[in-house]
Protein backbone atom coordinates (compact mmCIF):
# COMPACT_ATOMS: atom_id res chain seq x y z
CA UNK A 1 0.00 0.00 0.00
CA UNK A 2 0.92 3.57 -0.47
CA UNK A 3 -0.03 6.41 2.53
CA UNK A 4 -0.28 9.55 1.18
CA UNK A 5 1.68 12.19 3.35
CA UNK A 6 -0.21 14.97 2.65
CA UNK A 7 -3.83 13.67 4.31
CA UNK A 8 -2.71 9.80 5.34
CA UNK A 9 -4.73 7.86 3.17
CA UNK A 10 -3.86 4.36 1.18
CA UNK A 11 -4.24 3.32 -1.59
CA UNK A 12 -2.99 0.14 -3.64
CA UNK A 13 0.92 -0.21 -5.16
CA UNK A 14 -0.27 0.78 -8.42
CA UNK A 15 -2.28 3.96 -7.78
CA UNK A 16 0.09 6.77 -8.66
CA UNK A 17 -2.54 9.91 -7.78
CA UNK A 18 -4.34 10.27 -4.09
CA UNK A 19 -7.71 9.35 -4.24
CA UNK A 20 -8.64 11.61 -1.83
CA UNK A 21 -6.59 14.43 -2.00
CA UNK A 22 -5.04 13.97 -5.89
CA UNK A 23 -1.94 14.72 -4.93
CA UNK A 24 1.39 12.89 -6.52
CA UNK A 25 1.96 9.81 -4.81
CA UNK A 26 5.36 9.45 -6.65
CA UNK A 27 6.39 12.28 -4.83
CA UNK A 28 4.03 12.47 -1.95
CA UNK A 29 3.86 9.09 -0.52
CA UNK A 30 5.26 8.59 2.87
CA UNK A 31 8.40 6.64 1.28
CA UNK A 32 8.50 8.91 -1.77
CA UNK A 33 9.20 11.68 1.03
CA UNK A 34 11.09 9.32 3.60
CA UNK A 35 13.76 9.15 -0.04
CA UNK A 36 13.78 12.74 -0.68
CA UNK A 37 14.77 13.58 3.44
CA UNK A 38 17.90 10.92 3.02
CA UNK A 39 18.89 12.16 0.05
CA UNK A 40 18.88 15.61 1.74
CA UNK A 41 20.43 15.15 4.95
CA UNK A 42 24.37 15.81 5.24
CA UNK A 43 24.50 13.04 7.61
CA UNK A 44 23.41 10.29 5.43
CA UNK A 45 25.61 8.28 2.95
CA UNK A 46 23.57 5.66 1.40
CA UNK A 47 20.26 4.47 1.07
CA UNK A 48 18.69 0.59 2.52
CA UNK A 49 16.12 -0.54 0.75
CA UNK A 50 14.76 -3.09 3.92
CA UNK A 51 12.39 -5.71 3.27
CA UNK A 52 10.84 -7.55 6.23
CA UNK A 53 11.68 -11.69 6.54
CA UNK A 54 8.16 -12.25 5.65
CA UNK A 55 7.78 -10.13 2.09
CA UNK A 56 7.61 -11.58 -1.22
CA UNK A 57 10.49 -12.67 -3.51
CA UNK A 58 10.56 -9.37 -5.52
CA UNK A 59 11.09 -7.82 -1.73
CA UNK A 60 13.62 -9.75 -0.74
CA UNK A 61 15.23 -9.57 -3.88
CA UNK A 62 14.90 -5.79 -3.94
CA UNK A 63 16.91 -5.28 -0.81
CA UNK A 64 20.01 -3.88 -0.41
CA UNK A 65 21.97 -0.02 0.22
CA UNK A 66 22.93 2.29 -2.64
CA UNK A 67 25.05 5.71 -2.59
CA UNK A 68 21.82 8.25 -1.60
CA UNK A 69 22.33 10.53 -4.87
CA UNK A 70 22.81 7.86 -7.31
CA UNK A 71 19.93 6.70 -9.75
CA UNK A 72 19.83 3.36 -9.35
CA UNK A 73 18.10 3.58 -5.87
CA UNK A 74 15.09 2.17 -7.10
CA UNK A 75 11.74 3.31 -6.38
CA UNK A 76 9.44 1.84 -4.32
CA UNK A 77 6.82 -0.02 -4.15
CA UNK A 78 8.77 -2.60 -6.18
CA UNK A 79 7.03 -3.51 -9.41
CA UNK A 80 5.53 -7.04 -9.33
CA UNK A 81 5.54 -6.67 -6.07
CA UNK A 82 3.49 -10.29 -4.53
CA UNK A 83 2.78 -8.90 -0.99
CA UNK A 84 -0.93 -9.65 -0.20
CA UNK A 85 -1.02 -6.03 1.17
CA UNK A 86 1.50 -4.64 -0.92
CA UNK A 87 5.10 -3.65 -1.08
CA UNK A 88 6.05 -3.78 2.49
CA UNK A 89 9.53 -2.34 2.18
CA UNK A 90 10.98 0.58 3.09
CA UNK A 91 13.92 3.45 2.37
CA UNK A 92 16.45 3.95 5.84
CA UNK A 93 19.39 6.01 6.01
CA UNK A 94 22.75 4.95 6.38
CA UNK A 95 24.72 7.91 8.53
CA UNK A 96 28.39 8.80 8.40
CA UNK A 97 27.71 10.66 11.66
CA UNK A 98 26.16 9.99 14.93
CA UNK A 99 25.37 12.77 17.18
CA UNK A 100 23.37 16.43 17.57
Amino acid sequence: MRECAVCGSDAEDHVQTCPVCSADLNVDSVRARALKHIRESPRSSHVYIAAPAYACPICQNGQGTWEKDSEQVPSLPHEGCSCPHGCVCRYEPLVVEVGP
